[in-house]
């Protein structure tokens, strides 16, 4: 049982350096968006995995939908472009675990062995944690679908996030904004939530009678039946007009709410596009929710490059679409009561009819084209999203060598493949799988534009700002850290003296940024540091830059070192978001780490708690009695990761605890360490002691934990600090790792 020291203050001292040079905790982490997810470094696309070796995902079901195990590379037949293509290799592969990313090494020639197998059987953490997208279609989104996605979404964070996940939550109008990003942190995602507007979900132009999106396409598609109840209309209220002349009216009216659909479905797809090649640095599978109403497809125009774009975006940055209706469960008919066109004969019937399946035709090709499902026609989405996700948390990996060492089927320019896999002799099984992608797709008109205006406002500013100047804003910009020099970035808040709230942002370069500055030479490293606080709108409330000095000692000498300086500023209660980047003067290698923390408003008799601040302490003799007055300084840990062989410090303020008569506080703290959801250490109650401390609204605690009894893996540190006389609590978790 891992043990406790008694409650100090020494470890405050430490917390807040603004510039520290010394031997540190021993491991570092790379970079990182949120404490679930590293991005990979430089790395093919996934649908190209190597000069020579192209690889699918393939998920395959039996007639109850359960995933079926134990099938073997022979037993498939792969085809693509309707060539049969032998299987190059052949794995079985659990989604959102570290096995994962050894894998799909491994499918890269890069790696042979799991990490058990490296380790030497040692435990490593079970879950590396799922890549989880939300696109909401806003643009196709009534007021009520937006109650129904709301409440799924609320759902989700609340009951479905695990320990390690991270999510996104964004849309096709992009209102949701700064808060688009990836993370764990449930009060981004919650605050990301109630940013989403309902708009109109079809296309009007105000005449009547009404012409629904589905009713103009069938009249560009020519269907006389339709356009007739509309000219029949017209010429009922338009006296003398003559019949030829009222077919082109109706056929200039449906052309034109035709083209203003294209225009509405192909920014919904082209922002969904632009979203998942964005995520294309991220390691493993990912899946993606598609929140719509739907909307009705006319191929006269470019929409079905804009499907094939999606295909391939999906395909390249591994992700699976799960698309599900808003509407929920619908009659397929239009409602009675509704404004609609007076047509007596019944010539609108069929067109009606087939509304619903018109408008859910998107939902089924971006799910089947993408190796996922639609999800339609029920009003329980919410367990919609849980079915998702539990089906595509395994599948089996295919690669094949393709006809020539590019990959291309012959020709110049970008060629669209289509991929199609069964099973020898098994036609119960359902076999799902990705549809296609292209060989070498072009940039979109958007990219295009996108990338002139950022090459425009970087030639803008070129004659008054300095080249790192420029490189470490390109680093704090970018969607995801950067990791070729590694930083971290570790977030606090504290209540001040005069009642207001303090920001703590510490940056680190980690241990294996070292190797990296260090160039043989006694000369020292001089690293640029830039820092940007923004609130949760992106807009900008302070910044800092230093350059730092790393003496060549430091860089050669044997056993861990860091370099390290903490920031800190006064903030209001809210939702932050700080970025760091770095940059090796010498060499020009950037790196960059962000994070969000949310400032609680610590009201005056409210009971409440600080952050957690972590540090370390080594120890050589794990069977050793713990003496707290034998502990040494231990400084704050950026990176919060700990070997086996150290004991995890932390501290925290415990603020207006309720004051009893001619007597101390009455505060009980108990301590708790999660694994993957699960609770793996829940200490006794412990009254806190306040002896010596003049201020009991403002009160220190301090303990450390031996980690030697727990296995590699994520962990999270939970306090919980309960007021008896109050009858109140508060609680405040942290994450960490054990190596």
């Amino acid at each position: 049982m891992p043990s406790f020291a008694a409650p100090v203050t020494r470890l405050l001292s430490s917390l807040l350096v603004c510039l520290c040079l010394a031997a540190p905790p021993s491991h570092a982490q790379d970079a990182k968006i949120a404490p679930a997810q590293t991005p990979a470094a430089e790395s093919d696309d996934v649908v190209r995995i190597s000069s020579e070796l192209w690889q699918t995902d393939v998920m395959v079901f039996d007639k109850g939908g359960k995933f079926v195990d134990g099938l073997k590379p022979e037993q498939f037949e792969l085809r693509v472009d309707g060539k049969p293509q032998s299987v190059s290799f052949f794995e079985r592969i659990k989604a959102g675990t570290v096995d994962e990313d050894a894998q799909l090494a491994a499918a890269r020639g890069g790696l042979t062995r799991s990490p058990r197998e490296k380790t030497g059987g040692a435990v490593v953490p079970l879950d590396r944690g799922r890549i989880i997208f939300f696109f909401v279609d806003d643009l196709h989104l009534s007021a009520d679908g937006g109650i129904r996605m709301r409440k799924l979404l609320h759902r989700f964070v609340d009951e479905e996030l695990r320990q390690n996940d991270v999510a996104a939550i964004t849309s096709a109008s992009g209102q949701i904004g700064f808060l688009q990003q990836l993370t764990d942190n449930k009060a981004v995602l919650r605050t990301a939530i109630t940013r989403i507007g309902s708009r109109s979900s079809s296309v009007f132009d105000g005449e009547r009678p009404p012409m629904s999106e589905v009713q103009a396409i069938a009249i560009e598609r020519n269907d006389y039946q339709v356009r007739d109840v509309f000219v029949d209309a017209l010429l009922r209220d338009s006296l003398g007009l003559k019949r030829q002349v009222a077919e082109n009216m109706v056929e200039a009216r449906a052309r034109s709410i035709g083209a203003a659909s294209s225009s509405v479905s192909a920014n919904t797809l082209r922002s969904l596009e632009y979203m998942m090649r964005g995520a294309s640095p991220l390691p493993g599978r990912k899946i993606l929710f598609f929140i719509s109403e739907g909307f009705p497809l006319d191929y006269s125009g470019n929409i079905k490059d804009f499907l094939r774009r999606v295909t391939d975006a999906a395909a390249r940055s591994g992700v699976v679409i799960y698309s599900l209706d808003a509407q929920g469960l619908t009659s397929g008919m239009p409602d009675a009561t509704g404004d609609r066109a007076f047509d007596p004969m019944g010539r609108l019937t069929s067109t009606d009819a087939q509304e619903i399946s018109a408008r859910q035709e998107p939902l089924h090709i971006l799910a089947v084209e993408t190796g996922g499902r639609a999800l339609v026609n029920t009003n329980a989405i919410g367990d919609a999203v849980n079915k998702g996700l539990q089906e595509s948390s395994v599948y089996y990996l295919l690669a094949w060598r393709p006809e020539n060492a590019e990959g291309r089927g012959g020709g110049g320019g970008a060629k669209f493949h289509r991929i199609e896999v069964s099973l020898k002799d098994r036609p119960d099984l359902n076999v799902v799988v990705r549809r296609g992608f292209y060989d070498a797709p072009p940039p979109s008109n958007g990219e295009r534009a996108s990338a002139k205006k950022e090459k425009d406002k970087v030639e803008a500013n070129a004659p008054t700002q300095s080249v790192p100047d420029r490189e470490l804003a390109k680093a704090i910009r970018t969607l995801y850290p950067r990791s070729a020099l590694p930083t971290s970035l570790a977030l606090g808040y504290v209540k001040t003296q005069n009642g207001g709230t303090e920001l703590t942002a510490s940056l680190e370069l980690t241990r294996e940024a070292y190797g990296l500055l260090a160039d043989g030479t006694k000369e020292s490293a001089r690293v640029d540091t830039a820092l940007v606080v923004f609130d949760d709108r992106g807009s900008y409330v302070t910044s800092l830059k230093q350059q730092l000095t790393i003496p060549q000692a430091l860089l050669t000498q044997a056993g861990p070192q860091h370099v390290m300086y903490t920031h800190t500023v006064s903030v209001k209660p809210g939702l932050y978001q700080v970025r760091v980047a770095t940059r090796h003067q010498q060499s020009g290698r950037t790196g960059s780490a962000m994070q969000w923390i949310e400032v609680p408003e610590l009201k005056q008799g409210q009971l409440s708690m600080s952050s957690i601040f972590l540090g370390e302490r080594l120890r050589k003799n794990l069977a050793s009695a713990v003496r707290e007055e034998t502990l040494e300084s231990v400084e704050l840990s950026v990176d919060r990761r700990f070997p086996r062989t150290s004991w995890v410090r932390f501290m925290a303020f415990i603020y207006n605890a309720a004051a009893n008569a001619n007597a101390a506080p009455d505060v009980a703290l108990q301590i708790q360490i999660f694994r993957d959801d699960q609770p793996v250490l829940t200490a006794p109650l412990k009254k806190v002691s306040t002896e010596g401390i003049p201020d009991h609204t403002r009160i220190p605690y301090a303990a450390e934990v031996a980690l030697d009894t727990f296995p590699a893996g994520r962990y999270i540190l939970q306090l919980t600090a309960i007021d008896r006389s109050a009858k109140t609590s508060a609680s405040q978790r942290v994450n960490f790792t054990i190596e």
